[in-house]
């Protein structure tokens, strides 16, 4: 029975090494003349296979040029329309888990929409009402979260070396407070940092926290110290994607803000998820400290990338 629950704790924990890194496609309509309208289509290269792009089927679209940057490739496309897009359906397919695709829709009386496609549900239809909140990017955040394992697999971690709620308490808040405060430098380009640079150091991160967890003689009575200092590396990671697609309205500071928020709500929903888990296996009577198997998995998954990253930025 053992040999079981051991299995399935490593099938849980090194499931994340594979996985890619959450890149957001994004889909910019602006209104140029009456019914006439500019597109950019942005998708990255990697993690997706051929990704159909369906415009309204009573207006005419002409792909102007196609070109690359960074890894995302990006269209300019015409579309021409006898009336409003309001009201009229889009569709994009091919998506996968980790690559939704933000539709930003600008009109010229100055109306706006933010919505969300994913391989779930590839059918958007815009509305015919105001927008008034970015939602769009709330949900962008969400999913930023929870496709994101490297952060998942962080917090996991923390969760080891974390005794009693008011630690849980202050060790999330510092972790939350530290990257929403590298989040907002990197997207306002106050401060900036090479992507690829940044996510070998979250991988650092890890690996320094595995062996934190694998140590239990350390004194853990103030864990949100080291939340805090690796909390503003992860921030510039959270930025990441945020910053490849950019964002595309005048309500910079608010979108930032439901982006950040959509971090939060995706974290509180895997915390109690983790807790549990952690709680059941140690009730279970096994044969090995699953604190120190944790330890080595998740350090084996960090170094994992580590070397995986520093590759790729030579």
């Amino acid at each position: 029975m053992n040999r079981i629950f051991l299995g399935l704790i490593c099938a849980i924990l090194v499931s994340p090494v594979f996985s890619h890194e959450f890149s957001p496609a994004h889909l910019i309509i602006e209104e140029d003349t009456d019914f006439k309208y500019e597109i950019t289509w942005m998708y990255p290269i990697r993690n997706l296979g051929p990704v159909n792009l369906t415009l309204p089927k009573d207006c005419q679209s002409n792909s102007l040029e196609s070109f690359q940057e960074s890894k995302y490739l990006s269209e300019k496309i015409s579309l021409q329309c006898s009336d409003s897009i309001k009201g009229k359906d889009i569709f994009i397919e091919g998506l996968s888990i980790l690559n939704d695709a933000l539709v930003t829709i600008k009109f010229l009386d100055g109306d706006r929409y933010e919505g969300l496609v994913s391989v779930k549900d590839s059918k958007l239809t815009i509305p015919q009402e105001l927008q008034v909140f970015p939602t769009g990017y709330f949900m962008l955040g969400v999913e930023h979260l929870i496709g994101g394992p490297d952060h998942l697999l962080f917090v996991f971690g923390l969760l080891f070396i974390v005794f009693g709620w008011q630690n849980l308490i202050k060790t999330i808040t510092a972790f939350t407070l530290a990257h929403s405060i590298t989040l907002g430098l990197s997207v306002l380009e106050i401060v900036s940092l090479p992507s690829a640079t940044i996510e070998a150091l979250i991988a650092l991160t890890i690996i320094y926290l595995a062996l934190e967890i694998k140590d239990e003689r350390n004194n853990k009575s103030t864990p949100w110290l080291m939340a805090f200092g690796f909390g503003l590396l992860h921030g510039f990671g959270f930025a990441g994607a945020l910053s490849e697609i950019g964002i595309a309205n005048e309500q910079l500071l608010l979108s930032l803000l439901f982006f950040n928020v959509g971090i939060e709500v995706g974290q509180l929903i895997m915390i109690p998820l983790f807790l549990i888990s952690i709680w059941l296996l140690q009730k279970i009577k096994f044969n090995f400290s699953v604190t120190k198997l944790s330890s080595y998995a998740i350090g084996g998954i960090g170094s994992f990338w580590l070397i995986e990253r520093i590759v790729g930025i030579f």
